[in-house]
């Protein structure tokens, strides 16, 4: 356990659910941790018991990505910890690939419905598209806007570029329609409200969901214990000021009581969510200071902040990632009019510190 962790409670210590079991963590709700082939290499979902037009069953958060492994959790899940009842709902926190992947074959398996946001839900349709092969996730477009911000290693390019189907292998399709999530709303589940609280910074329109009854947030990738989270700015968005939005976004938990048991997507659950705010917005400060003092000594693409952002070896993976959050970061000095923003001759962005603007 890290030094920040150890100024959170995890109330559970260091249990983890089981492969293809779950874990009750608050009345009705159920922990299910499932594996990921990355770095990052497991995802929290919920299992939470549910009543729907008079039949009982579960209501489902998150799904985790499309593949043989993950198929076969859940039907150990189903043939175990269901008590013979159906899956009445998906409901998805945000469309990214650990969170959205399976959603079709629940929802298929089950006959059940799909609840996310719009914004996620169209850009994961886009995405599962076949005219959606090249786009932010991979192909002539991601690494031409990599190539843009300094990603320059012909390598590495190639590729990017050839990671057109990325998205599509992990999330093969999605139902033909949904019930939209929205900030504000609230969702009845198992006889409790839910409210939806919307987040933005780390993916279009993500939904955390908060229940007063309970005092639990399930806060999706908005608010991990242990890693920060991916804030990134990307080819469909090029201009965007991602940092600041997931800096607003989270700043908005701390309308919520001190003691909320927290359910995060990666991590244990935790209380200190308050804490963790503050951990977050300081470990952010900290590198747009880094970034900064290194643009005050030269001019700075991305993918030279990227060293100075992240201290250890990167696989092609993890780089994309970190390409984006150091462009978010950049890009949060620069249209704060810290840094300004000049295209080389060579065709790559580069950011420096902004001179006072001469008086007439």
């Amino acid at each position: 356990m890290n030094l920040l962790e150890r100024e959170l409670h995890y109330p559970f210590g260091d249990m983890l659910p089981a492969p293809g079991e779950a874990v009750e963590v608050a009345p009705g709700v159920r922990w299910i941790r499932m594996g990921l082939p990355f770095a990052l290499d497991h995802i929290n979902l919920w299992l939470m018991r549910d009543t729907i037009e008079g039949v009982e069953g579960w209501t489902v958060v998150d799904c985790c990505i499309s593949r043989d492994e993950t198929r076969a959790q859940w039907e150990q899940v189903f043939a175990t910890q269901l008590e013979g009842l159906p899956i009445l709902r998906v409901l998805v926190t945000h469309m990214h690939p650990d969170h959205v992947g399976l959603a079709q074959w629940l929802c298929e398996r089950w006959h059940a419905p799909l609840w996310m946001s719009a914004t996620d839900y169209y850009v994961a349709r886009n995405l599962t598209s076949p005219n959606g092969m090249d786009n932010a996730a991979g192909g002539d477009t991601a690494a031409r806007f990599f190539a843009s911000h300094g990603l320059v290693d012909a390598d590495a390019v190639q590729k990017i570029r050839e990671r057109s189907n990325y998205y599509r292998q992990m999330v093969p399709g999605l139902p033909p329609s949904f019930v939209r999530l929205i900030d504000g709303g609230t969702v009845r589940i198992g006889g409790r409200d839910w409210g939806c609280i919307v987040g933005y910074g780390h993916a279009p329109e993500h939904i955390a969901l908060y229940c007063a009854e309970l005092i639990v947030l399930i806060g999706g990738d908005m608010m991990l214990p242990r890693i920060s989270t991916n804030v990134s700015v990307q080819a469909d968005e090029p201009e965007a000021n991602s940092l600041r939005l997931f800096l607003d976004s989270i700043a908005r938990f701390r309308a919520l009581p001190a003691d909320v048991l927290a359910l995060p997507s990666h991590g244990k659950p935790f209380t200190g969510v308050h804490r963790r705010i503050e951990q977050l917005e300081e470990h952010h400060r900290d590198r747009l200071a880094e970034l900064l003092t290194a643009c005050r000594e030269r001019a700075l693409s991305a993918a030279d902040g990227v060293p100075i952002m992240f201290k250890r070896a990167l696989d092609l993976h993890q780089l994309t990632f970190a390409m984006g959050e150091t462009i978010a970061h950049l890009h949060l000095l620069w249209l704060d009019g810290q840094l300004r923003r000049t295209l080389g001759d060579d065709g790559i962005y580069r950011f420096e510190t902004a001179r006072p603007t001469a008086r007439s």
